[in-house]
């Protein structure tokens, strides 16, 4: 999922910050309880109030949930929450807007240029003192991997936020190193007599099978023998691109070995991977809702299994935890050779929680914070709890291990909704097997990816979070929102009507008009910045 950015709002709210900020005298902001050298649980209950936002299934009142009940009963500070489950981000600029401010914004949603005007503004409070001072658990979790740090430290030295760290995997062995996995009806192969395709060419005579020689068995030509959603992040088509060159992914950059950063919507093989699509199009073989439909259509019919090749993180999603499709291995191209192009993924998101300027409790504010980057608490933020007696569990609790349940037919996503704080949290890879067991979906795909794609993956890094400059980051959303549009829409049209040939020069214009030139250099930049501070650690 990806968000567009909308810099005149962030600008109006801004502009309307400055001259509207509360302050501590804010009627949703708590009193100031004069507490110093703060232990839980306190010996009286106080209460903090937080603006949050919740997932759709998620109960409207965070405090419905066992999570929350049992951090109130740990600490005796109870939250008043203002929650949203729609429309997040507008609510939380008209309240910030409004001057209102409560104590603390808790799964903020902000995105650098945010943290970085609401600073600017006043809005919020840097807290890397804090952290040092009130904050031994994360503290710890910084100074024993200072890359933690360096990510959520703004360009002026301050830290303004609480990251969401999970660990999966390290490097290019992340699980987040491919995320639009492709996965191929094995069962029509079989009833077919068709053995698993290993280039691109074979792929292509695999789906024209499917589409004419009734895989099904029903005596209709009802299969679809290859689907996906049209700048859909995970359920994109992206991964197959690699097969003719550089590959593409959701950022469309990639660093080479020489520390290059490379958009990668203006290569060569982009354009031949577009022509290959084409030739497909052109065959009936693609989904004709492929460019329009949304997650439930996509859904709909995964679960019906009409796909012979689809994409997404996990089959599961789609088309169910069964042995009707298997991971499409990774493909050789016209050159005969192999490539697997990594994404920009890492599970790390600095915008957690940030603390107001309104706070005027800010070392019990910092101290409830920490309890959330305990191993046994941040476990449960990220995945679910144990022992709730009114639904399914993720955990049971065994001594100080959380060991996840089967899910029997649960599904994880839904019940992580109902369940989960989110917030800021911690996992590193050293707590499996010590704090929780890894999840069997997880291990799973690691298995899958360290089998299927990692002997392909040439790149050694890929292109970190850097906390860039406020008018870096207010130039790249503009060019992006220009640019991004354009890209798929371009994408889409080559797709169904094959003139990427003659349109080729004019689109690489376009894409200098609107400044990728520029774009590419701050990217660089930012990216040189980042490896100097790593090297400097």
């Amino acid at each position: 999922m990806k968000t567009k950015p909308m810099i005149f709002s962030a600008l109006l709210i801004s502009s309307l910050v400055l001259g509207a900020c509360g302050g501590s005298d804010s009627a949703t902001s708590s009193p100031d309880y004069e507490l110093t050298d703060v232990t839980f649980p306190l010996e009286e209950k106080v209460t903090l109030k937080m603006l949050s936002q919740g997932a759709a299934l998620a109960p409207d009142d965070p405090n419905d949930k066992l999570i929350f009940q049992r951090i109130e009963e740990d600490t005796n500070v109870h939250v008043d929450w203002t929650n949203y489950n729609a429309d997040f981000v507008e609510k939380r600029n008209l309240d910030i807007a409004s001057g209102e401010l409560p104590d603390a914004i808790f799964n903020a949603g902000a995105s650098d240029y945010d943290l970085l005007s609401w600073a600017e503004s006043g809005v919020i409070v840097p807290v890397e003192d804090l952290i040092d001072q009130y904050m031994p658990n994360l503290k710890k979790i910084f100074d024993e991997n200072p890359e933690y740090r360096q990510l959520s430290t703004a360009p002026d030295g301050h830290i303004y936020s609480f990251p969401w760290i999970e660990e999966l995997g390290e490097g290019k062995e992340s699980i987040h190193t491919v995320n639009d996995m492709a996965w191929i009806n094995v069962e029509w192969l079989d009833n077919l007599g068709l053995a698993m395709p290993t280039t691109t060419d074979e792929l292509m005579t695999v789906l024209e099978a499917f589409k004419t020689q009734d895989p099904n068995g029903n005596g209709e030509a009802d299969e679809i023998p290859f689907s996906f959603i049209n700048d859909g992040g995970n359920e994109d088509l992206k991964f197959l691109f690699a097969a003719f060159g550089e590959g593409d992914n959701d950022d469309h950059l990639i660093v080479d070995n020489d520390g290059n950063a490379q958009f990668t919507a203006d290569k060569e093989g982009y354009k031949e991977a577009i022509k290959y699509f084409n030739e497909m199009y052109d065959k009936g073989l693609i989904d004709a809702e492929a460019f329009e439909q949304d997650w439930n259509t996509y859904v709909a019919k995964g679960k019906e299994h009409e796909y012979g090749v689809y994409f997404s993180w996990d089959k599961a999603n789609i088309s169910g935890d069964n042995d009707s499709y298997d991971v499409l291995p990774v493909l050789a191209g016209p050159d005969g050779t192999k490539h697997v192009t990594r994404t920009n993924g890492i599970g790390f998101s600095r915008d957690r929680f940030v603390i107001t300027s309104a706070n005027q409790n800010l070392e019990l504010t910092a101290k409830w914070v920490d309890k959330m980057y305990e191993p046994l608490q941040s476990v449960q933020n990220n995945w679910g709890t144990y022992g709730d007696d009114t639904q399914a569990n993720i955990f049971e609790l065994n001594g100080e291990m959380l060991t996840h349940l089967p899910l029997d037919g649960e599904a994880p996503g839904e019940l992580r909704q109902r369940t989960e704080a989110a917030g800021p949290l911690a996992i590193l890879d050293s707590y499996y097997g010590t704090v929780t067991t890894m999840p069997d979906d997880a291990a799973w795909r690691l298995e899958l990816m360290h089998e299927t794609y990692l002997p392909y993956i040439s790149n050694e890094n890929n292109y970190p979070k850097v906390f860039l400059e406020k008018e870096e980051t207010d130039r790249l959303a503009k060019i992006e929102t220009d640019m991004w549009d354009y890209i798929y829409r371009k994408r889409a049209e080559w797709i169904t009507n094959g003139t990427i040939d003659q349109e080729w020069d004019e689109y690489l214009a376009e894409l200098e008009r609107v400044g990728i030139d520029e774009w590419l250099e701050i990217k660089q930049a930012g990216y040189d910045r980042f490896v100097e501070g790593t090297e400097a650690n």
